[in-house]
């Protein structure tokens, strides 16, 4: 029983590193697919209720913080951080895809705060899907508030994150405490 926790656990870790590359990595061409078609105006999809719309954003959700960037840089690193050596021990499918999505988004917009200008650690996001009546976004903001909202659904479901058990692959079996 022991060899098939830790197989479950070596596919949980695999899935959620996974997870992580693919939502980085998606963000990642999204954006320079915008920054190489999309010029500073609006170019409507569904009218002026979706957009996309090539934005340089210097500060976190909402444009808060535009002169903080490096500390928001930092905070970002130690929440993924912590978020990722917590998801060490997920078995749940739903809590691997959810620290999945979280670290991945906050991964897409870091890449951006280290690698793009101004200057490590202090670039600016690439934003580029505008809807009506919210800020403009990308991607990896998509991918946190999705991860975020999952976390809370499994949290107000009284999901554990372990799942133990006979079978205990990622969002199999009993959970752990019943």
């Amino acid at each position: 029983m022991q060899a098939e926790r830790g197989t479950s656990l070596i596919a949980a870790k695999r899935n959620i590193v996974l997870i992580i590359f693919l939502t980085a990595g998606l963000d990642c061409v999204s954006k320079t697919v915008a920054l190489a078609t999309l010029g500073s105006e609006p170019h409507p999809l569904i009218g002026t209720f979706l957009q996309l719309h090539l934005l340089h954003n210097a500060g976190a959700a909402f444009s808060i913080a535009t002169n903080r960037t490096t500390l928001l840089s930092v905070f970002a690193l130690v929440v993924a951080t912590l978020i990722a050596i917590r998801a060490r021990t997920f078995t749940h499918s739903g809590w691997i895809a959810a620290a999945g999505l979280v670290v991945g988004g906050i991964a897409g917009n870091l890449i951006d705060r280290i690698f793009r200008a101004p200057g490590a650690f202090s670039g600016e996001v690439i934003d580029w899907i505008e809807v009506q009546h919210w800020p403009t976004f990308n991607l990896a903001d998509s991918s946190i508030v999705i991860g975020a909202v999952l976390a809370a659904v499994l949290v107000l479901r009284n999901i554990p994150p372990q799942i133990v058990g006979r079978d205990a692959g990622p969002g199999a079996g009993k959970y752990k405490g019943e």
